[in-house]
């Protein structure tokens, strides 16, 4: 439970430092303006609960699973694969991935849903 309470403190950090503070975040091998873009389409609470679902066990509500698919399963699969990419959490990120493309598939189920006709 302190593992879990200690990643989930990081990853909160990270969130916030990656939201306010975009470019000290990126590593230099990876498309800045492509990380530019995706971090300002998604609000930081969203990004919480998304994050928390996807490395913990957190539930994303259905207007969070709307700002995800306005932002884009590119944005998505490359702001979920540089957090699990952290020395602390690349053991697990396999199932880090498979999560991540669950909670894509439920947020663009939902999305279709509740989206008028």
């Amino acid at each position: 439970m302190a593992k879990l309470n200690f990643i989930m403190l990081s990853l909160v950090v990270l969130v916030v430092a990656i939201t306010c503070v975009p470019s000290l975040a990126v590593e230099e091998n990876e498309p800045k303006k492509l990380w530019d873009q995706c971090v300002v389409k998604i609000s930081p609470n969203c990004a919480l609960k998304i994050i928390s679902q996807v490395f913990g066990d957190g539930v994303v509500s259905i207007p969070c699973c709307k700002e995800l698919v306005q932002e884009g399963k590119e944005c998505h699969d490359t702001l979920i694969k540089y957090i699990a990419d952290r020395p602390s959490l690349i053991g697990n990120e396999s199932k880090y991935l498979q999560k991540r493309d669950e909670v894509w598939a439920y947020c663009v189920s939902v999305s279709k849903a509740v989206s008028p006709a």
